[in-house]
């Protein structure tokens, strides 16, 4: 069976009878059990798929199925779905069983999507390579030494290697887009608040959105249209109306685009991936765009205002996890205290330790002033920048990483690397922007390269129709 990129080919050869959903889900269960190295799936759901294949096959051929009717999907392992594990890769979570759905988890259902599995991701999903899970590292397909990216890895290769079409991640400062970059994949981050949290076990409240990864962006279009709107359950969703994402994608005009200086003449920034930016660049402006350079002063302040905002978060969010409620309990503690000590110290990871006891320290007495409240600051600065950016121009170009995939290993030691390797893709996160990663071609070692768009607060519509054209 052929590699599929898109819903549409799938819906037109079941339609044909060439093809049927629970032979596709069979094809999709081969290949996870061929690409095990990859280590992308923490879980799959083998009884409940197949059900789900099933059932939703006799609803196309009845006429009654839902526009996705034929996508089979994995979800990130952060995102609840009912009656299933649900571990965001830590062993703080190992054995919980969600007690209920996460919205976006009840809106792919309800349009007949087929749920295949949970995919791996970095624990809690704090991390930049998906390497500090608690199942172990995920691997790029392109290159098995190499990290696939994070948080939501996983996804990412589940996409790219054929073991489902499409995944959701979900994304606070890159976590979608980043994977995306490194695996050859679409990655859309959408604004803040376009699609519900409810059910997504939560890292930093104020910056974490659920996105697809797809092969197509009409899948992404697709998608984001199924899950967007307000919900009850999550205050923080925007109320505002959700236009029909597949309809508009060939409505593609000429655009005015601001590229960010600063991005393209880093000098972290890798040479083949600037010189395959500055090759785009050429052609939009030849396709009759509008390509102008723009000075963002506040390049330096992203990195650190982002991590003293999310960690901060972080150590509110993870406070929960105690080992009294729910999640790993050291059985072995003599007192109440030890037993917070002792669970939380064995159920999270080492990335986790470090960014909860960073958020602590930022937000304790004496430095709540000069730390977070600064960051805050900060970021409305970054917010009303951008907001002045978008008064003029149609969409901000930047790279989406400063490398292509690196080795596994090579940097998860140093902490400051690491955290570095979100210098662009952070921007989006701290103003609530809605960006997308397209891949741009291989560099020489044939491994992806990506480039990033950021759009106007809730104008996906614009920025998924120039993705189509600019991929087209």
């Amino acid at each position: 069976m052929k590699k599929y990129s898109s819903l549409k080919e799938i819906q037109s050869l079941i339609s044909q009878k060439q093809l049927t959903l629970p032979d596709l889900l069979a094809y999709y269960f081969k290949q996870i059990k061929d690409n095990e190295h990859l280590n992308a799936f923490n879980e799959v759901f083998f009884y409940t798929a197949e059900v789900q294949a099933k059932a939703v096959q006799q609803k196309i051929e009845a006429g009654t199925a839902g526009k996705l009717a034929g996508m089979v999907i994995g979800i990130k392992d952060n995102i609840c779905y009912k009656d299933h594990e649900v571990t965001a890769s830590s062993k703080m979570l190992e054995g919980f069983i969600s007690p209920y759905s996460a919205t976006v988890v009840e809106r792919l259902l309800q349009e007949d999507a087929v749920i295949i599995g949970r995919l791996n991701c970095d624990e809690f999903a704090m991390g930049g390579s998906n390497e500090t899970s608690f199942y172990g590292a995920v691997r790029n397909a392109a290159n098995h030494e190499l990290v696939p990216g994070g948080s939501s890895g996983g996804s990412a290769v589940a996409v790219q290697a054929d073991m489902c079409l499409s995944a959701l991640g979900t994304d606070t400062g890159g976590s979608v887009r980043q994977p995306a970059a490194f695996c050859g994949q679409i990655g859309l981050k959408p604004t803040y608040g376009r699609i519900s949290r409810y059910g997504v076990i939560a890292y930093a409240s104020s910056f974490d959105q659920v996105g697809p990864i797809t092969s197509s962006v009409e899948d992404a279009a697709i998608l984001l249209q199924v899950l967007a709107g307000s919900d009850d359950h999550d205050s923080t969703a925007s109320a505002s109306a959700v236009p029909d994402y597949p309809t508009h994608l060939n409505q593609a005009k000429k655009q005015k685009i601001a590229v960010l200086r600063e991005t393209i003449e880093s000098e972290a920034l890798d040479p083949e991936i600037k010189s395959a930016i500055l090759k785009s660049i050429a052609e939009l402006e030849a396709q009759g765009h509008t390509i102008e350079y723009v000075s963002f002063d506040l390049l330096d302040y992203l990195v650190p205002a982002y991590y003293i905002l999310t960690t901060a978060e972080a150590s509110s969010n993870l406070s929960r996890y105690d080992g009294v409620h729910y999640g790993h309990r050291n059985m072995e503690a003599k007192s109440l205290n030890e037993l917070y000590k002792l669970s939380r110290a064995e159920g999270f990871g080492e990335e986790v330790k470090r960014r909860i006891l960073l958020g602590t320290f930022v937000l304790s007495a004496g430095y709540y002033d000069a730390y977070y409240q600064k960051a805050q600051q900060v970021r409305r600065l970054i917010r009303e920048k951008m907001d002045q950016l978008f008064e003029e121009y149609d969409f901000v170009l930047s790279p989406v990483a400063p490398t292509a995939a690196f080795k596994i290993g090579d940097n998860v030691q140093d902490a400051l690397v690491m955290y570095m390797a979100d210098i662009f893709t952070v921007l989006p996160s701290l103003s609530g922007n809605p960006a997308i990663a397209l891949p741009l071609g291989n560099n020489e070692a044939d491994l992806p390269l990506s480039i990033q768009f950021t759009a106007k607060h809730f104008e996906e519509d614009k920025l998924l129709a120039f993705s189509q054209a600019f991929l087209s």
